[in-house]
Formats: C-alpha cells, structure tokens, sequence
C-alpha cells in the first residue's frame, strides 16, 4: 500500500504513519510504502512515516526524460545518475525494501534509462517502478520497455518490476496488461 508522500504535509505524514502503525503494524501485513522524490528530507520524512510497519517501504524517483531533465530538473545526465545512485543508497540505509521509479520513463531515451535503472539496482533498489507519467505509451510501447529492462538491465531479474500507468489516452489498464505480460510483478 503506497500511502502518502509525507513531505507534502504534516498531514500527509501523519497519515502514512497511521497507516503504517494500525494497518502495516502486524507481521502479515501488507507492505507500507511512501513516497519520497530523491532527496534526503523527502527520504527522511518518508522512513518517519514507514518506519513502525512491519514491512516498510520507501519509494523514491527522479526524472529521466530529456525534457524533463533540462526544464523542470535542470540537471545533466550524469547529475541525474549521481543523483539516483545517492538517494537510492541513502534510502536504503534506512530501510531494506526501496523502490525507485524514473519519472517520465516511457519517453526517455532508453539505453540511458537502462544505465539509471542500474545504478539504482547496485544503489540497492529492490523494486524498479516504470511510471507512463503522462500516459503517453501504447501497450506494444509500454510491453517493450519492459521487456527490454529485462533483458539489458543488469540485476533486473533480480527485483521486483513494477509498472504504473496514467489514462491520458485511455490505455491504461491495456498498457498495464502490456507490462504484466512482459514480466511486471507489480501494477
């Protein structure tokens, strides 16, 4: 169960604490995740939301499109994949199970997508989550990409891939069929 995204709010972090305590606090619970961009604070207050469940989770990402990359992040390649491999490692100090996700992933370039999905697996992500985030991929588009991080990512049959798909064109639950039929474990 992805909650909240404690650094919204004090609100927000109340909540996914909540959730984490009466929902998540027994052995067999589901896991409890939060959702934290790549940076120490949003990672910090994310562990303060999951930490008392009994299977936390954080969930961290970054933009890896080119545009993207230059308007809204205003960073270089090689700052975004410091930048992964730095937050991925951190949240993963605090917390055994972290997911990554590169924003935007279907309309980045994929050998560069591949190269941050990498780090982020050395880095100690143990879920890779490829997000549609402007519902621009077609189920044959969105089957491909993960069937080509399967195959060219280094460790990827080693975790959890996960796809996550917006309706923008109304294909969402077909490009999620699309990425559990190419190896997702995860929608």
């Amino acid at each position: 169960i992805e909650d909240g995204f404690p650094a919204a709010s004090p609100d927000d972090l109340a909540a996914v604490r909540a959730i984490a305590e009466q929902v998540g606090g027994a052995g067999d619970a589901p896991i409890i995740c939060a959702l934290a961009r790549a940076a120490r604070s949003d990672i910090d207050k994310a562990w303060e939301g999951v930490q008392r469940a009994a299977r936390p989770r954080i969930h961290t990402f970054l933009a890896t499109s080119e545009l993207h990359m230059q308007h809204k992040l205003r960073m270089t390649r090689g700052e975004v994949l410091a930048r992964v491999a730095e937050m991925v490692a951190y949240a993963r100090s605090l917390c055994e199970d972290v997911e990554f996700s590169p924003e935007d992933a279907t309309r980045s370039e994929p050998a560069f997508l591949y190269e941050v999905l990498e780090a982020a697996i050395r880095a100690g992500a143990t879920t890779l989550n490829i997000p549609d985030t402007v519902g621009y991929a077609t189920p044959e588009e969105l089957g491909a990409l993960i069937a080509g991080i399967r195959e060219r990512v280094p460790g990827a049959k080693d975790v959890i891939l996960s796809v996550h798909c917006h309706d923008d064109l109304g294909l969402a639950t077909a490009n999620t069929l699309a990425g559990i039929a190419a190896g997702a474990g995860q929608v």
